[in-house]
């Protein structure tokens, strides 16, 4: 049976094309919602971009000769229409005139008029479901998009197999997925391309860690780092498989998740200052990260665009200088992230600017990008010149933009668009190395 889905303002602002995702369904949007959308198509940002883009849609709509106030049909074999009036509503919430009440009062005229099908209400707004749900309405949120970290995909498993095996694998250099699959014990898992496995025999006496490649159809060992990188070595596994993704030159893209301390950034800057100073596979490595405060802003910052940038950037600062600090050459000549800047190894950029560019050559670090919106992310991976590596490191648990959350976020959701392609890998770090006042506090607080 067919239902009605009455759409808030929010939901339309998040996804502009969520009218096209009810299959079936008749899509209803209020009269207020689009005086709504009206405010926000001025703004330059995420926003005011899709409130453009639904107007747009609606036109198109209009356009094509049908009154949006008597229904279209959509290309799902759902229909579409403009809901103009709304039931009155109690008194309590009608003297407040809020938007989010006309919407309310839509939604239940919409519900009284049509008692042989079903009526959602679809909002972002946790309140405003609340305030549906007393009135006996029925309202949801919108979840298209939204991805449970329970059940985030990790980037490494663990297998139990026979000692045989992993002595197979140590002797050859590398195990056949086919020859593998047959010897694990128990069910078989699914195997993405580039996940890290480690190897348990079942007598508990030995273990190996491998990376897939479906490329080669086979399990290939992950590369030592006797001398480290940069003067740090990897302290736990998951931190060895971040490095061996990191330093992995056909891996284009990589995606670091962890909570804090467990050295995603220190990692990824390692790794870039490896392959830019050192072995000079990429002409500069480029650093950023979206601006958003923890807690009340301080307002505006004087100076020039680096001089704003520096309370920003310090962050990544801090851990170049410390990587500095552990080299014998960075200690003898004092060196600092200033002067590799300067030297033009290392570059520190705001993610306003990055439209309209292509980037090539380069090592490129976005930090915090659980920040980012889903369109953020994509608009940083379209920028991508030939021969650049990106790579992509934060926590869902400590998001400061209040546009996005720990489900819907661009660094979750390109976790899971990426998962198992040959160009990207993802490890989810879960030990606290900073120290272990950090990690109590991470897991305690």
């Amino acid at each position: 049976m067919r239902k009605h889905f009455v759409l808030d303002t929010n939901v339309l602002l998040h996804d502009p094309l969520a009218m096209f995702q009810f299959a079936d369904n008749v899509v209803v949007i209020p009269i207020y919602v689009l005086e709504e959308i009206d405010q926000f198509k001025k703004e330059l940002s995420e926003r005011g971009r899709n409130a453009r883009e639904v107007c747009r849609r609606l036109d198109e709509f209009r356009n094509g000769g049908h009154h949006l106030s008597e229904g279209i049909e959509l290309p799902g074999k759902g229909q579409l229409r403009v809901a103009l009036g709304g039931r009155e509503i109690p008194p309590p919430l009608r003297t407040s005139q809020l938007a989010d009440n006309l919407i309310l009062g839509v939604a239940l005229a919409v519900r009284d008029a049509n008692p042989e099908m079903q009526t959602i209400l679809v909002t972002k707004d946790v309140n405003l479901r609340i305030r549906a749900d007393a009135m006996g309405l029925h309202a949801e949120d919108y979840d298209v998009e939204q991805i449970s970290l329970e059940e985030l995909y990790t980037g490494h498993a663990e297998l139990q197999v026979s000692a045989e095996l992993i002595s197979a694998f140590y002797q050859e250099g590398r195990l056949p997925l086919d020859v593998l699959l047959g010897g694990v014990v128990g069910e078989r898992p699914v195997l993405y391309g580039n996940q890290y496995l480690l190897l348990r025999s079942s007598e508990g006496t030995s273990t190996a860690l491998g990376r897939v490649d479906k490329n080669q159809q086979a399990l290939l060992p992950v590369r030592k780092l006797r001398e480290g990188v940069w003067g740090i070595r990897p302290r736990n596994k998951e931190q060895h498989f971040a490095l061996d993704l990191l330093l992995n030159d056909e891996i284009k893209l990589v995606t670091l998740v962890g909570k804090a301390g467990t050295g995603k950034t220190l990692l990824a800057i390692a790794a870039g200052l490896q392959k830019v100073a050192e072995e000079r596979v990429y002409h500069r490595l480029l650093v950023s990260r979206p601006i958003f405060p923890l807690g009340r802003d301080i307002g505006y910052l004087p100076g020039t665009m680096e001089e704003k940038l520096n309370p920003w950037m310090q962050p990544i600062y801090d851990n170049v200088e410390f990587l500095l600090g552990l080299s014998r050459e960075g200690r003898r000549e004092n060196r600092s992230a200033e002067e590799l800047v300067n030297m033009g190894l290392m570059q520190i950029e705001a993610l306003t600017y990055i439209r309209g560019r292509s980037i090539p050559n380069q090592f490129i670090i976005i930090d915090e990008a659980q920040n980012l919106t889903p369109h953020e992310v994509k608009t940083i991976i379209t920028r991508v010149g030939e021969g650049t590596k990106i790579v992509f490191t934060g926590d869902p648990y400590q998001i400061d933009n209040p546009y996005v959350d720990a489900s819907n976020n661009g660094l979750t959701t390109c976790v899971e668009r990426f998962k198992g392609e040959p160009l990207a890998g993802h490890v989810t770090l879960v030990k606290g190395e900073r120290s272990p006042l950090a990690e109590l506090a991470s897991n305690r607080l």
